[in-house]
């Protein structure tokens, strides 16, 4: 019993010689004699859990002693301290050494991956090809509409610094360890926001995260039943099917995406679906170049509407957004090195392809440019292309949708006790009847949004300016200036800076105009 206690004493005096010291280093850090590091800080919580840990662990083994007897031989001795986290953890896992935190993180799935299939930097660039070169580029004329010259600039800086902006925010991800090695800490856009505001709000950031990324899927299914509705309508003038007719068939469509339980059977269409929008975009530049003799060149302004300017800044961005998965992709890499190389070539293709599909689209139509620019086409071709992109908009939409429902179910039915409903699911893993119904109401949402403000370039521009500039400007920046404040250098926190307050500029200007244009085209249609 006497070697028990001492062994005890001398492990409790450690622990709170080490809190002491990890206390005074703390506050001279604050005092500004000393800068501080993340690495201390994880170390004095973890000096806490170790603190707290042998004190509960010391009482523990005192009335287990003294309930058993007094045991003899020294492996007495070394079996409660084996026992001084059991108590602590009913698993009995042992706490990870304070070494391997990312080994520890990885191992208990938060990071997970370490039995996944990885992807290669090539595949990695196909997925943010196709979130940057989807179907919202048909909005981009009608962007080089209002701005001229300065939309095809846009078009070329919101490349530049989207690319920077998710470099950054994969910096964020990592940490340097006690050894100097740079190790990965998080996981997700959301751990990085909640790291930003720890310790006083440690889930504020992303709960911000999460409504952002929310508005933005569920602006992304509205719009993906709008343009449906909208070619649609265009393909077929001569119908008496009007525009809303067509939106709310294309919901009915859609509406088995409600019992979706996983992406596997859509994601079967996905190549396919991308392989058709290039060839539609292929084929509509050369629609463009076959009238090149009667392009219009004088028509492209060095000036700007200041009134529809803002909305074309929106839409320009939201054709680029991808930050919200780029975590999570950069973690699945084979080489997470050439995570830097493969958004490089992926944004200078982006910024090209897009560059040339707006500019060409524009000098054909010139100032007839319409929100879709496939509904400029010729009837007989413009059928058939719309068709085609009426399918990919249909199975596109999933996607999306099942993204938000996955983001809404985990923040508001399955944090446990701070859950505000309860479960969607049963025990055996059955989607519940309200469940059920609360997904067929987010599909019936999309359709009333779709039916009331059938507006494609608008929204687009409101989305973009809202949700768009925020995850794609402003929160990569501030991020990056409060967790990696002490290794930034100079120009780098002036590019920060420089994003930050641009971006706030482009997101309150965009936002108040293009809310502007929807309630001035709201009251047009009400008039009509």
């Amino acid at each position: 019993m006497a070697t028990l206690l001492r062994s005890k004493l001398s492990n409790v005096a450690t622990s709170v010689s080490n809190k002491s010291q990890a206390k005074v280093s703390g506050m001279f850090a604050r005092m500004g004699f000393q800068a501080a590091t993340d690495e201390e800080a994880v170390g004095f919580a973890h000096c806490d859990d170790l603190d707290y840990e042998h004190r509960q662990g010391l009482q523990m083994d005192i009335l287990k002693a003294e309930g058993e007897g007094e045991p003899g031989g020294d492996d007495s001795a070394e079996s409660p301290v084996e026992g001084d986290i059991h108590y602590q953890r009913g698993d009995g896992a042992p706490l990870p050494p304070s070494g391997s935190k990312d080994q520890a993180l990885g191992a208990g799935g938060e990071f997970g991956g370490q039995d996944k299939p990885k992807i290669t930097a090539w595949e990695a660039g196909w997925n943010v090809t196709n979130a940057i070169q989807g179907m919202f580029v048909l909005g981009l004329p009608y962007a080089i509409l209002h701005g001229g010259y300065l939309g095809l600039f846009l078009i070329i800086f919101a490349a530049v610094v989207c690319c920077y902006t998710g470099k950054i925010l994969i910096a964020c991800l990592y940490e340097e360890n006690e050894d100097g090695e740079v190790v990965r800490v998080r996981d997700s856009y959301v751990a990085i926001a909640n790291a930003c505001c720890a310790p006083r709000f440690p889930t504020l950031g992303g709960r911000v995260v999460n409504v952002a990324q929310i508005i933005e899927l569920v602006m992304t299914c509205i719009l993906y039943v709008v343009v449906s509705g909208n070619l649609m309508y265009n393909s077929f003038p001569g119908l008496p099917v009007s525009q809303k007719s067509w939106s709310i068939i294309a919901t009915a469509v859609l509406l088995p995406c409600a019992f979706l339980k996983n992406l596997k059977a859509v994601s079967k269409f996905s190549l396919l679906c991308t392989l058709a929008h290039f060839v539609i975009n292929i084929l509509v530049i050369a629609y463009c170049l076959s009238r090149a003799r009667d392009w219009a060149w004088e028509k492209v302004k060095f000036y700007i509407d200041v009134k529809k300017f803002p909305i074309s800044i929106g839409i320009i961005v939201f054709s680029y957004t991808s930050q919200i998965f780029l975590p999570s992709l950069e973690g699945n890499m084979q080489q997470p090195s050439e995570f830097h190389c493969m958004m490089n070539w992926t944004h200078i293709a982006a910024c090209v392809l897009k560059g040339l599909f707006a500019l060409v689209a524009y000098l054909t139509w010139a100032d007839d440019t319409k929100e879709v620019i496939t509904d400029n086409l010729p009837g007989s071709i413009r059928a058939v292309v719309n068709l085609f992109l009426v399918a990919k908009a249909l199975l596109s939409y999933p996607l999306p949708f099942f993204a938000a429902v996955e983001v809404l179910e985990k923040s508001l039915f399955q944090e446990g006790s701070r859950a505000f409903f309860p479960a969607c699911y049963a025990g055996d893993g059955r989607l519940k009847s309200w469940g059920l119904t609360l997904r067929c109401g987010l599909v019936v949402f999309t359709l009333l949004m779709a039916i009331y403000v059938p507006h494609f370039a608008l929204l687009m521009g409101l989305t973009g300016s809202l949700t768009g500039a925020g995850l794609c400007f402003l929160l990569p920046s501030l991020f990056h200036l409060r967790l990696l404040w002490r290794k930034l250098l100079w120009h780098q926190v002036f590019f920060d800076v420089a994003i930050f307050v641009i971006g706030g500029i482009c997101s309150v200007s965009g936002f108040i105009h293009s809310l502007e244009g929807l309630i001035e085209a709201y009251r047009t249609n009400a008039e009509d």
